[in-house]
């Protein structure tokens, strides 16, 4: 700068010096960019990412699997992420039991990510814990936990890990193995061998038919002895091994249910209320022996259901009641008004019943109950009174005037009688 100031007085060397001050400076500045740039700045965003990913709770299903077979966990909020499997920018990732590695480990050989889902195979007791599944891309994350237990494959277990399943009395139903989709998709050449008590069951046997190509087993005119335990396994191979995949079942019978034509035997076609009161209408329906759970019951105004006919609630449909009186079935379902208003009196209220045999209504109609007037009910006790006082004053002043005629006669009578004798004395 000083050979600068000196040499200030020749104009072309000034502005040389100028150029090269100029271009010393956009260097130094080239060389800051170049030095920023090879240490690239994460986004605030992924950093946090990395340290906060929502915990959305653990799966309600607990997955119950018997040891040496194989498992697979899906994770549980894939509904959410769909299609996250072929998505390349998102990242699937499992841990056991809030452990921050990662499984299965690069020593595993029993464990596997497929499709986004963990392959355990086979299984062991071991096994068993809570598993996290963690999806994220580039702005989200989320985790969810779900439960696996590994039991002993012992007799003892199957009250855990059966599928419950229910077939009517007297009809034809199908049992279904279950949990097979990971096992058998795009397949139609699987075969499943049944049992039942640990029994096979025969396949030349009317009573049991497994469908082929299906996870089903048809049960022809179901009795009581068909209930208990039956398990399906099917044969899976997995890397030059195959294994046998097992699922049980405890099968329960349940009776027939009967229909039978339902009766409305209340309300009656009129009933009467006061204006701003609170009232209450059953309709009860008799059932006789038929069965609660194919009737519906409800009510209707102008045709209208209740609650778009009264959006405020002034009147509403009460809670559906089922009981049983001598052995014979009943349902109720209250009207309850909130209070009754002039409107009401108009209003063409029907209790509906409707099952499988028949439908009915009936037609209710509410009408004001006369109102109580003292003035009318003391009048006949006031004409009552009127008379009995009537009476009394009559008998009253009749008395009253026989006493002073009485009176009167006493005292002249006595004066007339004893002047006789002085004028018969002045006649001698």
């Amino acid at each position: 700068m000083q050979t600068c100031r000196l040499q200030s007085s020749r104009p072309m060397i000034f502005t040389s010096c100028v150029l090269w001050k100029l271009a010393q400076t956009m260097y130094l500045l080239y060389l800051l960019t170049v030095g920023i740039s090879a240490f690239p700045i994460q986004p605030e965003e992924q950093t946090v990412v990395a340290e906060n990913c929502q915990f959305r709770g653990k799966h309600f299903k607990t997955i119950f699997k018997v040891e040496g077979e194989p498992v697979v966990l899906r994770c549980p909020q894939t509904w959410y992420w769909l299609g996250t499997s072929a998505n390349p920018h998102v990242s699937l990732t499992w841990r056991k039991n809030n452990s921050a590695r990662e499984v299965p480990g690069k020593e595993e050989t029993r464990a596997w990510v497929q499709d986004g889902a963990l392959w355990i195979l086979p299984a062991v007791q071991g096994d068993s814990g809570t598993y996290i599944c963690t999806i994220r891309n580039a702005s989200y994350c989320d985790e969810m936990s779900i439960k696996l237990k590994v039991f002993e494959k012992t007799e003892a277990s199957l009250p855990v890990i059966s599928y419950p399943q229910i077939l009517t009395l007297s009809t034809s139903g199908s049992l279904v193995c279950p949990d097979l989709s990971d096992f058998i998709l795009n397949k139609t050449d699987f075969k499943i061998q049944w049992y039942k008590d640990s029994v096979p069951l025969d396949q030349e046997n009317e009573k049991f038919l497994s469908v082929k190509g299906t996870t089903r087993l048809l049960v022809h005119n179901v009795s009581v002895v068909d209930e208990g335990y039956y398990s399906c396994v099917m044969t899976f191979a997995q890397g030059g091994t195959r294994y046998n995949i097992t699922r049980s079942i405890k099968l329960r019978i349940n009776r027939r249910e009967e229909e039978t034509i339902p009766v409305i035997i209340f309300p009656h076609q009129t009933i009467l209320a006061s204006l701003g009161s609170r009232l209450m209408i059953p309709c009860k329906v008799f059932l006789g022996a038929g069965t609660h759970s194919t009737t519906l019951l409800w009510w209707t105004a102008n045709d209208t259901n209740i609650d778009n006919a009264y959006q405020f609630g002034r009147v509403t449909q009460g809670q559906r009641l089922e009981y049983s009186e001598n052995n014979e079935n009943y349902i109720e379902v209250p009207l309850i008004f909130g209070p009754v208003i002039r409107e009401d009196l108009t209003t063409d209220f029907k209790c509906v019943v409707r099952n499988t045999l028949s439908f009915q209504m009936l037609h209710t109609t509410v009408k004001e109950a006369a109102t109580f007037s003292w003035g009318i009910a003391l009048a006949p006790l006031a004409l009552v009174f009127l008379v009995l006082g009537g009476i009394w004053i009559h008998r009253w002043r009749k008395h009253r005037t026989g006493k002073a005629y009485g009176l009167t006669a006493l005292k002249t009578g006595p004066r007339d009688f004893q002047s006789y004798p002085s004028k018969i004395k002045e006649l001698k």
